[in-house]
């Protein structure tokens, strides 16, 4: 008997009919029969272009992640590049919010690894940020590579990689300017099966002062911002190792000082898919649905500004041709 992956459309709405099932099974999830497996068995969660985040096997998988001891927000000072200055400047989206300080979501690492990066494989991580990605990455059995420009968060990412995983499976995190770390590599010498990453809302969150902080750049001029962005993108882009390798970015999109939106989103894509700068193609574009946290005061002031609030982030996945 053919299994539903094998099925044509055509063919798994006859057998619908036949079995009148009903039209309640659009919510459900089928069992492949000769094995008794849900999609959620076979994938972590459902291969849908809307990943819930709100979902209890979501929150009950991200639990478990930060029961390792995982304090991403470890290593960023709140004072310099709070969330709350950025709701100064008008913001209306924070992400993951813990503390003040956005965090990355554990749930969402182990799932874009599992589905994108191929057994063992290596990940590079441009804008490596705090300890999640890394540490997941060497828990499921993977190499992560993650270029930080401050060294005081590679320095606490080093220290919690230590104390949760073993001495002879750690993460590499490098302190530097992507750009300027990745000039002299090259594709013989540094080549990755994956890229994933979570770059900079623009100046969503001003995280240093330092010279070449992508995110104090955008404070000041987001056509820079994009031109950097896009160097460092391209530049990675090279190092994927084969055709077929995927390039996974979490993103979300911003408002300028006036409050219109600066389309962080498609920049993100057009940078990615330049026909004289990278080898890729946008493969799936994907919507995280993310807890709705503040967002119920944030819309409370709908009526003065009407700004819609956003509780989503966009996840864009690219494949080398």
């Amino acid at each position: 008997m053919k299994q539903f992956e094998e099925m044509s459309d055509a063919e798994i709405t006859a057998k619908l009919k036949q079995n009148k099932i009903d039209k309640g099974f659009a919510e459900k999830e089928p069992e492949w029969e000769s094995e008794g497996l849900t999609l959620r068995d076979r994938y972590i969660e459902p291969p849908f272009s809307v990943l819930d985040a709100k979902t209890g096997s979501w929150q009950e998988r991200k639990k478990k992640w930060l029961e390792l001891g995982i304090k991403s927000e470890v290593g960023r000072d709140a004072t310099s590049f709070s969330t709350l200055e950025a709701r100064n400047r008008g913001a209306t989206y924070m992400p993951n919010v813990g503390n003040d300080i956005s965090i990355f979501d554990p749930a969402l690492c182990e799932l874009m690894y599992s589905w994108f990066c191929p057994k063992d494989g290596t990940i590079l991580d441009p804008f490596a940020g705090g300890s999640v990605r890394g540490i997941i990455a060497h828990k499921m059995g993977y190499k992560y590579t993650g270029i930080e420009l401050r060294q005081e968060q590679v320095d606490s990412n080093i220290e919690q990689a230590k104390e949760i995983l073993p001495a002879d499976n750690q993460p590499t995190w490098i302190c530097g300017d992507s750009e300027e770390v990745m000039k002299d590599w090259s594709w013989e010498t540094n080549h990755f099966d994956m890229i994933f990453s979570c770059p900079p809302y623009a100046n969503l969150e001003v995280y240093s002062d330092l010279p070449g902080d992508l995110s104090k750049i955008a404070d000041t001029n987001y056509k820079s911002f994009i031109e950097k962005y896009e160097r460092i993108i391209w530049k990675a882009s090279d190092l994927l190792a084969e055709s077929g390798d995927f390039a996974v970015f979490v993103v979300g999109d911003i408002r300028d000082k006036n409050g219109n939106y600066l389309d962080f989103i498609s920049d993100t894509k057009k940078a990615f898919t330049d026909p004289f700068k990278t080898a890729l193609k946008l493969y799936n574009d994907m919507v995280l649905l993310d807890p709705i946290g503040t967002a119920m005061i944030r819309a409370s002031k709908f009526g003065d500004n009407k700004k819609v609030v956003k509780i989503h982030q966009n996840v864009l996945c690219f494949r080398k041709q």
